[in-house]
């Protein structure tokens, strides 16, 4: 963020950026970490979220602006250099945007299994802490969210929030709906908070992390002549890794019949296919398989195989890579590989 000197500087706030996908409840999370420290701390707080026209499963921001209670805010503007990221999946550290701005005295919190530190991380700054918390696992154990999971690791890491404060605003937020949505909620905050553990030796950068331009490379005046486009989005190139929400699709070659009904159904085209001839001669095609990094996880070949060939499971850290076909083989890099 780009401050004028008149009227702020980097003492007087106190920023987040939480990055998420839609589905994991950054929004909510974030109107809740806000509403604490305005309304129980004492503080002037702001709040609001970047999000695309489809918000579930595309990418998310939200940004929390905390001020003393003597300090006006009077910008909306993103927070570009954050004190702290939180970062909801763990697939988004391999985008440099996610990591960008980070302070070299700043913290990171992201969604990690046991034992999971992504590489990317060597992106961090050398002086920053990162805390890893195992979201997923804790909110399907205590029937929550995430989210809940990652503002009891925030709530716990940062010093300028009080943990009291944010879980009371936690429980207040769904204090009208089934009681025991709130006390499975303050279970998740609680085991985010305690259960959230400090990696060190990660981070390989020198000083803060530089910050990403925060508008877009091309635009009507600066486009390349005949429309090209230099840095492919959708096409071989594209990676849905990330929108999958902790889940897979898994297939049993030795139960599958090949009916096709599967790739009927799939929005993205990513299961791969081969042809053969069989023992009469008569062409054929098999399910080899799925390439995961343009799967999303919404599960409906799961949902239209007739033989239980294709199930949903857990996705543990590696999971996908292990299991995956590609339907490119030739291709140079996955767009994992292209942001190293």
């Amino acid at each position: 963020m780009t401050r004028d000197s008149s009227d702020r500087s980097g003492a007087d706030f106190f920023e987040i950026r939480f990055e998420s996908i839609g589905g994991l409840g950054a929004h909510v999370a974030g109107k809740i970490v806000a509403g604490a420290a305005v309304l129980r701390m004492n503080m002037n707080g702001s709040h609001f979220s970047s999000y695309g026209s489809e918000k579930k499963g595309s990418v998310v921001r939200s940004f929390i602006r905390l001020a003393p209670a003597d300090r006006s805010i009077r910008t909306s503007a993103p927070i570009e250099e954050p004190d702290v990221i939180v970062v909801f999946h763990s697939g988004l550290l391999a985008h440099p945007a996610t990591l960008s701005g980070l302070k070299a005295d700043g913290t990171l919190i992201y969604a990690g299994h046991e034992n999971e530190i992504p590489e990317w991380l060597k992106r961090v700054p050398k002086s920053a802490k990162v805390v890893r918390v195992d979201a997923q696992t804790i909110a399907f154990e205590e029937k929550s969210r995430e989210n809940a999971v990652l503002i009891g690791a925030l709530a716990a890491a940062v010093p300028e929030l009080d943990r009291q404060a944010v879980c009371e605003e936690l429980e207040a937020t769904f204090a009208g709906k089934n009681g025991h949505i709130v006390e499975s909620n303050g279970r998740a905050f609680k085991r985010g908070a305690d259960e959230a553990e400090i990696i060190e030796n990660v981070g390989r950068v020198e000083g803060d992390v530089p910050t990403m331009q925060s508008h877009p490379a091309w635009g009507y005046k600066s486009a390349p002549i005949g429309g090209v486009l230099p840095t492919p989005g959708n096409t071989a190139y594209n990676d849905l890794q990330t929108s999958r929400t902790g889940w897979m699709p898994v297939l049993a070659r030795d139960k599958c019949i090949d009916c096709g009904m599967c790739d009927m159904v799939c929005p993205d085209l990513c299961l791969v296919w081969s042809t053969h001839v069989d023992a009469d001669g008569k062409p054929g095609v098999t399910l080899d398989g799925i390439d995961y990094q343009y799967c999303k996880g919404c599960m409906r070949c799961v949902e239209t195989c007739s033989t239980g060939a294709i199930t949903r499971e857990a996705e543990l850290p590696g999971m996908a890579d292990e299991l995956r076909v590609p339907l490119f083989p030739g291709l140079a890099a996955t767009a994992g590989d292209r942001h190293a």
